[in-house]
């Protein structure tokens, strides 16, 4: 069974195309008969697709550290939560149990996971797909980061291929859907 890494917020959008992606990916996952892994709680992005994995049957393995069970409210529904002791730690099992990444809207910790992972494939520490879920231009300031930085040489063009950028949900889904590490 493959496993799907969606990182996400742990707070709730005011831009309902945001939630609807999420529901749509949690509905999608499950529909395959493959895994959410994420971050654990039961509030925000992160609720909502958990509870549409669950909903539509799926698996749903959560990974929270001690210090944020409170904090992001742990969902205690879930089919396997795993704790850590701290966010390295849950950072580094994220990725162990996964097969792919999908970065969805959300704040600093997001960007965080995000940039990790992407980092790590950088160094070819892993060599699984990344895909960013630009919804409604969300990402649109981070894409003119990196393009900056690429023009001022911090970043090789190489840096840029080890992730996509998906415009929508429907673009996020064929991505997964055509992705031979996940279907081969």
């Amino acid at each position: 069974m493959k496993k799907i890494c969606v990182y996400c917020g742990s707070r709730t959008p005011e831009n309902q195309v945001i939630t609807t992606a999420a529901l749509k990916i949690g509905d999608f996952i499950a529909e395959k008969e493959w895994s959410l892994v994420y971050g654990g709680g039961k509030v925000g992005i992160m609720g909502i697709i958990a509870d549409a994995t669950l909903k539509a049957n799926g698996e749903v393995i959560g990974v929270i550290p001690t210090h944020l069970k409170r904090a992001e409210v742990v969902h205690l529904g879930l089919t396997e939560l795993h704790e850590t002791q701290d966010m390295h730690t849950r950072k580094a099992l994220m990725e162990s149990l996964s097969d792919a990444f999908v970065v969805l809207p959300g704040g600093f910790g997001t960007l965080d996971e995000f940039f990790e992972i992407l980092t790590w494939r950088q160094l070819g520490i892993h060599h699984k797909p990344i895909i960013l879920l630009n919804i409604d231009g969300y990402f649109d300031g981070l894409i003119i980061y990196m393009k900056r930085a690429l023009k001022e040489d911090f970043l090789k063009q190489d840096s840029l291929n080890l992730f996509r950028v998906a415009e929508s949900f429907q673009e996020c889904i064929h991505m997964l859907d055509n992705e031979p590490e996940l279907n081969g």
